[in-house]
C-alpha cells in the first residue's frame, strides 16, 4: 500500500527531494515532460543586479517551479507587463531594468509566492 502525501511537501526522509506535481522522488518523477525545471522551496526571488553589465540594471527572477515551456510564456508576460526586453538563461528570468516591485506583483497574481531578494 503507497502513503499518501498531502499538503505541499517537498522532502522525504525516505526519498529526498520530492515533484510539487507528482510528489514521487526527483529522481523516479512521473511527470515526464511537463517535470519543473527547478525544485526548491517554492518561493521565488526577485532581485537586482548589475555585475557584469557595464553598470545596467537587469532584474533576474529566480525559483520558479514550472517546466521550461511554460517559462518562456511567464517570461513574455513579464516583459510585456514592464515594457521592456529580456532573456531567459538557464532556469532564470532577466528582465531588463529595475523592474522588482512591477515583476513582484504580476508573479503574486499568477499565484506564485515572491520575496524581493537583495537589496
Amino acid at each position: 500500500m503507497k502513503k499518501q502525501i498531502k499538503g505541499n511537501a517537498v522532502y522525504s526522509t525516505d526519498q529526498g527531494r520530492l515533484c510539487p506535481q507528482c510528489h514521487q522522488a526527483v529522481a523516479s518523477c512521473v511527470c515526464g515532460s511537463n517535470r519543473p525545471s527547478h525544485v526548491g522551496d517554492g518561493i521565488v526571488r526577485i532581485s537586482r543586479e548589475t555585475k557584469g553589465r557595464g553598470g545596467k540594471a537587469v532584474t533576474v527572477i529566480n525559483g520558479l517551479p514550472v517546466p521550461h515551456a511554460e517559462l518562456k510564456a511567464i517570461s513574455k508576460t513579464l516583459k510585456q507587463k514592464c515594457g521592456v526586453g529580456g532573456a531567459i538563461k538557464g532556469e532564470q528570468i532577466e528582465i531588463q531594468g529595475d523592474q522588482r516591485a512591477t515583476c513582484k506583483s504580476t508573479l503574486e497574481h499568477l499565484g506564485f509566492t515572491c520575496k524581493l531578494a537583495g537589496s
